[in-house]
């Protein structure tokens, strides 16, 4: 026998011995469920995440209310939109009666209690695939971006969003957007920043949900990537810098984007900040995970439960995932 004093197996030994001194846990109300919404009449598969839909306004409303039974307590939705309502200037996304506002509007009628969580980006609203105003000489314009998000967080919030999630990483957003909810009335709508969004590949099936890659056809030159506004992926203390900024002008949670890849800069921004903080699990982190689920290569709950349970490890408050309803249900099961 071996003369040990300190045995760490001693308190491995039991499943109740395990969950006495379970340093995280995972829960449903730690997940915000990422939507996509669009006008059509059809619930629409997307190929690129199996599993995941493009659903109407009725669709929606279901799949929320299922989130809700499950436990979950937030949801963000992200929108489809037309090509015809597409524009350089993304005037689409201030819209009042645009997708995203009625949206809204639906689901906190029938699910109230839901937390609604919105992006603010020009994206999904613009000709050029950008989350910000493409210049005649394919520079995306940062001030006059902004300009646009105040409107398009003021309308989010007037239709009932909880917290506005200001995705486009533009310089100074925060605090613009933050003024403009207030001067308007909407001091108790918080702001969860996409704070650290770098420029990753792992955002390839989110783009193809809703048709938001750059478009490089037209006359202008237009950037073929995000590079020149979101983050380098070889930085993390830019990281630190972004967040320090995002809590100087007002953002109530912070946003580590993909999360995955980037678990070092959660915990780095946990060192730095009592905020909340959130983690992206990225479309293309839940695509790999559900393909090789589809093949039989891996056990997909425990992928998935492990996957999300690294998040709280590393720091992250709450997690962005589209495995929220699967891991909710499994939990629940226990």
């Amino acid at each position: 026998m071996m003369d040990l004093t300190y045995r760490p197996r001693r308190l491995r030994r039991t499943p109740a011995l395990r969950s006495m001194v379970q340093e995280n846990i995972l829960g449903a109300s730690d997940f915000i469920y990422p939507l996509f919404v669009h006008e059509g009449s059809e619930i629409e598969p997307i190929g690129a995440m199996p599993g995941s839909y493009r659903w109407h306004l009725d669709g929606l409303i279901k799949e929320v209310e299922r989130a809700w039974d499950l436990g979950i307590r937030c949801v963000v939705i992200f929108p489809k939109v037309a090509e015809s309502l597409k524009s350089e200037d993304g005037s689409e996304c201030f819209n009042e009666d645009g997708l995203i506002p009625r949206a809204i509007r639906c689901l906190k009628k029938e699910v109230p209690d839901m937390t609604i969580m919105t992006d603010v980006a020009l994206d999904p609203y613009s000709s050029d695939g950008h989350d910000g105003i493409v210049s005649s000489e394919g520079i995306v314009l940062n001030d006059e971006t902004i300009d646009q998000l105040c409107r398009q967080a003021v309308v989010q919030a007037q239709s009932g969003a909880d917290l506005i999630g200001p995705s486009d990483m533009m310089d100074g957003r925060v605090g613009a957007i933050r003024e403009a909810l207030d001067d308007q009335g909407y001091e108790h709508v918080g702001i969860i920043s996409y704070t650290a969004k770098y420029a990753s590949a792992y955002y390839g099936p989110f783009r193809e949900a809703l048709d938001s890659a750059p478009r490089l056809e037209g006359g202008k030159p237009i950037p073929t990537d995000k590079s020149t506004y979101q983050m380098d992926p070889g930085n993390a203390r830019e990281a630190v810098t972004e967040a320090q900024l995002d809590e100087q002008e007002g953002a109530d949670i912070l946003m580590v984007k993909p999360g995955l890849a980037y678990l070092d800069i959660i915990y780095r921004l946990r060192e730095e900040t009592e905020l909340p903080i959130a983690a992206y699990n990225v479309s293309g982190e839940y695509a790999m995970v559900k393909s090789a689920a589809e093949k039989g290569w891996i056990d997909e709950k425990a992928i998935v439960l492990e996957t999300l349970l690294s998040f709280k490890r590393a720091g992250a408050d709450l997690i962005l995932t589209y495995h929220a309803c699967d891991a909710a249900k499994w939990l629940k099961k226990g």
